[in-house]
């Protein structure tokens, strides 16, 4: 039987004697593995995720990006000041990577991907697992579902979903419902600029405002978590439509979309969000929702605008849709 628990002591416990925590972020639920331990190749199996595919480590502190404990190396300036300004928070820094980290972590790269995030429960796990190491710890954890499935913001939809993958020892901590609702921004900080390898609610202006340099808009070699081309995908069809397509939609299918968009009669509303953070905090639920009610296609109309939120919609979105 699943274990769903509020106790942080209890997840911290569970994470240093090897076995699996669930943890509940600001962005995200992650199925958590202490970084340097046994655990983390079960993150693999029990995600069913390809073992190539790098994990985010998430820290309690700045202090993981140097020092005799640190997680990374050779970190340049403005990735200090990216995590000075946005930790704890939705934001991870690929960077190069210290002697603690092992190839299972990242695929095999010279990087890793680090984030502190801002949960207080996940928080005061973090801050556990520190005193029980005596360092700085890390919990490799990537989302908590099935991979290139939708991602979880209660604890609910993690039982939901990895409840029969999950061994006795296992537990999911129960932080209520996730505040962003999508993953973190992912910003490479191997180059002489940031670039960004996945958008989150902090966008190209906050991440050029804190360093006073231009997001780069080359490619990168670096493999980032949760960067494939198909991904957080329900099991129905996902297809992106403007507003004026709408008359043109079939009768029974989903609708998700701002609330300024009236719903057809013969139209399924999955979502109707007053503002891009209401459309963020309930995208992946709506899409959860499609599943339930049995809905086999569903259209999103998706939100305007240059924030690094209507970015990430867009981009999950058509993620999505390419599944």
């Amino acid at each position: 039987m699943t274990h769903l628990t509020e106790s942080p002591r209890e997840a911290a416990e569970a994470l240093a004697n090897g076995h699996l925590a669930v943890l509940p972020t600001e962005t995200v639920y992650g199925l958590g593995a202490l970084a340097e331990g046994i655990g983390v190749r079960r993150i693999f199996e029990v995600k069913g995720r390809p073992e190539w595919h790098p994990l985010i480590v998430h820290v309690s502190s700045t202090d993981a990006l140097s020092g005799a404990n640190a997680w990374a190396r050779d970190v340049p300036a403005f990735a200090h000041d990216l995590v000075e300004a946005f930790w704890p928070g939705p934001l991870t820094v690929v960077v190069p990577r210290s002697n603690r980290v092992t190839d299972a972590i990242t695929g095999g790269q010279d990087t890793v991907a680090l984030r502190s995030p801002a949960h207080p429960l996940a928080h005061e796990v973090l801050r556990m697992l520190d005193i029980t190491t005596g360092s700085i710890a890390g919990v490799a954890a990537p989302s908590a579902n099935r991979h290139g499935a939708v991602s979880p913001t209660t604890a609910h939809h993690v039982a939901r979903d990895l409840g029969v993958y999950l061994g006795a020892h296992d537990v999911i901590l129960d932080g209520g419902p996730c505040d962003v609702g999508v993953e973190s921004t992912i910003v490479d900080c191997t180059g002489a600029t940031p670039r960004i390898l996945r958008p989150g609610s902090i966008g190209i202006t906050d991440i050029e405002h804190v360093t006073g340099l231009h997001v780069s808009d080359e490619a990168s070699d670096v493999l980032a978590p949760g960067g494939l081309a198909a991904h957080y995908a329900p099991n129905a069809r996902v297809r992106l439509i403007n507003e004026s397509e709408l008359g043109n939609v079939d009768a029974g299918v989903g609708l998700i979309a701002m609330s300024n968009i009236a719903t057809p009669a013969h139209v399924v509303r999955l979502l109707s969000a007053d503002d891009v953070e209401a459309y963020a905090h309930n995208l992946y639920a709506a899409l959860r929702d499609a599943d339930q009610q049995g809905v086999t296609d569903v259209v999103a109309i998706a939100p305007e605008g240059n924030t690094g939120l209507a970015d990430a919609i867009r981009d999950r979105l058509n993620r999505a849709a390419a599944s």
